[in-house]
């Protein structure tokens, strides 16, 4: 592993050399590159900007918004030139996905939480002004609500409370982070509140739990709008009977023409997600190549940065990322200083 870092390292001092860090990859490049969630794209092209402002003469860092399952896989695809230095991600990484990071020789990962977020459902300023359970998105997301297929078609159908109107919910893809924080904060915890059955299943029955609780509808009442949360903002606008299913970020930023839904009575507002009151309250991570760190210019001072701008009322929280409790920023900005590898005991 040192040979290979060694290798990246000379192929990015020497601009006609070929990257031999995992043979066959795309030569020396100059500037960072990071991939991933489109929840976390926002605070990291941030940084990138403060980046670029430090130094007019650095390489711009190119940030991508593949997804955070994507970003992962290109992530964990190996090390060199030709593979990402940083991947953003709305959820942890998996033990799983860990080891293919390491099947592909990318070697220790730096894990750094930085910040809260919240899934947030929300609709245009003039729409029905719903108010939902997490037993209620369950009914109307799920493809087998309590084991039968989902025949619900309006929101009055899950509940004779709810307005009389389409369920149209856009969001995520399976790709994303933001999806998978959306069945495991919200879905799961309403699945088993409507099916007192469905908590013993997830012990006896793993796989049985999950597509009774996890699997999400494929008629048409949710869209999958891909990882571009502007795109769900537009559609509320357009339709201001329909649901979108972002970050809150997204909210904070559109806050002109969209507004939050309460989940299990609790709007979802900076001082809601921060203190875990509100339901779909998650961390935010950066995941970085340690073998990069000496190879990519600056790498470093962007990891820097990150932890400079984390603080209540930095810039990164008038960008929308909810500060994490002081204990936490502590640990990731020592785990930046230390450049601390992820250990994959705490992984599952």
């Amino acid at each position: 592993m040192r040979a290979l870092a060694a290798l990246f390292l000379s192929c990015l001092s020497l601009p006609a050399c070929h990257d031999q860090a995992r043979g066959g990859g795309s030569g020396a490049r100059a500037e960072i590159r990071a991939v991933g969630s489109s929840t976390v794209y926002p605070f990291t092209t941030l940084i990138a900007e403060q980046f670029v402002a430090g130094d007019p003469d650095a390489a711009a860092p190119v940030i991508e918004a593949t997804g955070t399952g994507g970003g992962i896989r290109l992530f964990c695809s190996g090390l060199g030139a030709a593979y990402p230095d940083i991947v953003n991600a709305s959820r942890r990484l998996t033990l799983g996905e860990y080891r293919r990071c390491q099947a592909s020789g990318v070697g220790p990962v730096i894990e750094v939480r930085i910040g809260l977020d919240g899934v947030v459902f929300a609709e245009a300023l003039n729409g029905p002004r719903l108010a939902l359970s997490p037993a209620q998105i369950y009914r109307a997301l799920a493809a087998t609500p309590g084991g039968r297929p989902n025949n619900a078609h309006r929101w009055s159908d899950i509940d004779p409370r709810l307005p009389a109107i389409p369920i149209s919910i856009y969001g995520p893809p399976g790709t994303s982070g933001t999806r998978d924080a959306l069945v495991e904060l919200i879905m799961v915890p309403g699945c088993e509140a409507a099916d007192p059955a469905a908590k013993a299943l997830a012990r006896t029955d793993p796989d049985a739990h999950r597509a009774l609780c996890a699997r999400v509808r494929e008629d048409g009442a949710y869209v999958d709008a891909g990882e571009n949360d502007n795109f769900i903002v537009q559609k509320l606008t357009a339709n201001p009977t329909a649901i979108g299913v972002f970050g809150y970020s997204y909210l904070e930023e559109n806050a002109a023409s969209v507004k939050g839904v309460p989940v299990a009575g609790v709007l979802p507002t900076y001082a809601a997600i921060a203190d875990g009151s509100y339901p779909g309250s998650r961390p935010l991570y950066l995941y970085v190549k340690r073998n990069h760190l000496d190879a990519v210019p600056g790498l470093r001072r962007f990891l820097g940065l990150y932890a400079a701008g984390w603080q209540p009322g930095g810039p990164l929280a008038r960008r929308g990322l909810i500060a994490a409790p002081a204990p936490v920023r502590a640990d990731s900005a020592a785990a930046i200083a230390t450049e601390r590898p992820l250990d994959p005991a705490t992984l599952s």
